[in-house]
């Protein structure tokens, strides 16, 4: 089987969710699949060495162009020359006008932009992705051999969405960075914590300036545990900007609690596991998430989460995270009060933590994503005349 994956974001500097998906799933299945021929279709960008080839899998850097114009053009453009038995779209959207004789698995990890206004909130860029993808996806399902997202929860909010038959869409877990289950000693911790400026004590909360991730009653929940505990512990937040943190705090009206929260800025992946670490508690209290990476991250640090019961979170949390109304200020400070005052409260989420995430892995996700290949190829060569097959 010749395979093309598309994976235009994963040379980029800095990746985030989607970019780590697919990176992890290609080094998995190059793992795993020493006989299928690969072609792994990047845009060229400054981290080339996140990933190398091997005799099986061939990396192709197409042109730095805007994200449209790449996968609009020059990537049917590179399939057509490729001529794959099967295409990967791996972020959502993928190329619209598609010869129906190769075919098209798409990965939608979720379809947030389909049920909100694509102007309703964000940053100006996020409101023209969530526009293009609102525009696109509902044009490109139709010619899908196959979808694939990330929870149970989201394959049922798309099934309800797009009226699919229920073998259109199947479900892929994600996973979490293996090396976030190796513990830095204390003293390889403390000496980063130093360097980088870190807190002896402090609370980690992951997010950006998407409305979903809930930041603005982060502060609030923050701001309340200040004022009803006796210690106050610093709050640490990579990858949110001074601007957006002071805007926020204005209008809560409680911009003095700035000189206890730190802003790292962006921080690597491989980096992030030393934040973790060092963390007392991990505040991820979402308002959506189709999986929530971060909740495992966390959890395999030996961390304790703190999120929220909507979307895919409690099926991915289990019983191992203090789940919350995150429309609740006055619940998530609580939650952070009971889980750094009370030390029973800590270790029982610690150890589910640890066990919850055993359940996980990448390799598993390169084995149900290589089926999912398999079996849609084989379907499509026992009904070649077919435009879409199931899953």
């Amino acid at each position: 089987m010749k395979i093309a994956i598309e994976a235009q974001r994963i040379f980029r500097k800095k990746k985030h969710g989607m970019d780590i998906v697919v990176l992890e799933l290609i080094r998995h299945l190059q793992r795993i699949d020493l006989e299928n021929e690969y072609y792994i279709l990047v845009r060229k960008d400054v981290d080339s060495n996140v990933l190398s080839e091997t005799s099986n899998f061939h990396i192709l850097e197409l042109p730095a162009v805007p994200y449209p114009i790449w996968e609009q053009y020059y990537l049917p453009k590179a399939v057509k020359k490729i001529a794959p038995d099967i295409l990967h779209c791996t972020s959502n959207t993928g190329p619209l006008l598609w010869n129906i004789g190769v075919p098209l698995i798409l990965t939608l990890h979720d379809i947030l932009f389909m049920q909100r206004l694509p102007f309703a909130n964000g940053t100006w860029y996020q409101k023209f992705g969530n526009l293009y993808r609102r525009w696109l996806v509902p044009k490109i399902i139709p010619r899908c051999s196959g979808i694939i997202t990330v929870s149970d929860f989201e394959r049922n909010e798309i099934l309800n969405y797009f009226s699919l038959k229920e073998d259109d869409v199947h479900v892929v877990y994600n996973a979490f960075n293996e090396n976030y289950g190796d513990h830095t000693n204390p003293d390889q911790q403390d000496l980063y914590r130093k360097e980088n400026g870190l807190p002896d004590r402090y609370l980690l909360y992951l997010g950006n300036t998407d409305p979903k991730k809930n930041i603005k009653n982060v502060l609030m929940a923050y701001s309340i545990f200040c004022r009803t505990n006796l210690h106050v512990i610093p709050l640490v937040m990579p990858d949110v900007s001074n601007f957006y943190v002071d805007l926020l705090l204005k209008k809560i009206k409680r911009p003095e609690l700035r000189k206890y929260i730190h802003l790292p800025g962006y921080v690597s992946n491989d980096e992030l596991r030393f934040f973790y670490q060092g963390a007392s508690a991990f505040l991820y209290p979402s308002f959506y998430e189709s999986f929530g990476i971060p909740l495992l991250e966390s959890m395999a640090c030996g961390i304790p989460v703190i999120s929220s019961r909507r979307g895919a979170i409690p099926e991915v949390a289990g019983d191992a995270a203090f789940l919350v109304d995150p429309d609740s200020p006055d619940e998530i400070a609580s939650a952070i009060s009971s889980i750094v005052n009370y030390k029973s409260v800590f270790q029982k989420l610690q150890t589910r933590g640890l066990m919850r995430v055993k359940l996980f892995s990448w390799n598993n996700t390169a084995v149900r994503t290589l089926a999912v290949y398999q079996g849609i190829y084989q379907n499509n060569r026992a009904f070649p005349s077919k435009i879409r097959t199931a899953l």
